[in-house]
């Protein structure tokens, strides 16, 4: 089994080009201060929170939520309107989504109340069709996904007993298989990720699902780098909690 390095770095600046959804969508092509504007798109057909998220071909797919929604809604922003696919075989909520080479991928959430799942699911819109893919090796909820190099990461989250996982496993489409890599030095839920030159970020999140163990915490994964020696000795650096949290 190969590790790869990560990096920890301290998150000192916002994120921009950010989209929301939850009872509206908003959206941006610049958040810095007096740069850009928002604009107050056509609501969502249904009201839900703890959605997956992701864009597919140009549209943008909304899937799962709190209250046990399996609805797949779809928006188009260039009609700036929404339509429907077919529902993901399951309630989840807390689950992960990417879009990768045309399909959804939701990974991960949790299902039956707060049970963690390893259930996978591929939505192709061509076909209007879901199909389960090879099990999460680690069961988990509240997680983080983003696309690397072709490959899907999963990573962080909350798994049994409520507590946090470092887990960070990358699934391959053409093969159909996860392989696990180097830990996320800072296990935590409800924490974001990206891709950017080469590198993936594992950015802010929270202690166990503590409101107030929020984290100031940002790291950077470098899949050309196998060390793992080096991944363990940054997992052992500084970490700063804020209280609060929504």
């Amino acid at each position: 089994m190969h590790f790869r390095q990560w990096k920890r770095r301290d998150f000192i600046t916002l994120l921009g080009g950010v989209l929301l959804a939850g009872g509206g969508l908003l959206t941006t092509t610049s958040f810095a201060q007096g740069i850009g504007r928002w604009i107050i798109s056509t609501p969502m057909p249904s009201s839900r929170t703890e959605v997956a998220v992701a864009e597919v071909g140009g549209k943008i797919y909304v899937v799962g939520g709190f209250g046990g929604e399996r609805e797949l809604e779809i928006y188009d922003s260039a009609a700036d309107r929404w339509s429907r696919g077919a529902p993901i075989p399951r309630a989840l909520h807390h689950a992960a989504a990417v879009g990768l080479k045309d399909k959804l991928y939701v990974v991960g959430g949790f299902v039956e109340g707060w049970t963690p799942t390893d259930e996978v699911h591929e939505y192709d819109p061509t076909r209007d069709r879901w199909q389960r893919l090879a099990a999460l090796p680690t069961p988990r909820g509240a997680l983080a996904a983003a696309v690397l190099g072709g490959k899907i990461h999963a990573m962080g989250g909350i798994g049994w007993r409520g507590r946090n996982t470092p887990a960070h496993e990358v699934y391959d489409p053409a093969a159909n298989q996860w392989t696990a890599l180097a830990y996320v030095p800072t296990a935590r839920d409800h924490l974001a990720a990206a891709a950017l030159d080469g590198h993936l970020y594992a950015v802010g999140g929270r202690i166990d699902g503590n409101y107030s163990r929020n984290l100031t915490s940002n790291e950077a994964y470098d899949p050309r780098n196998r060390s793992l020696g080096a991944a363990r000795a940054v997992a052992h650096g500084a970490q700063r909690h804020r209280g609060g949290g929504t």
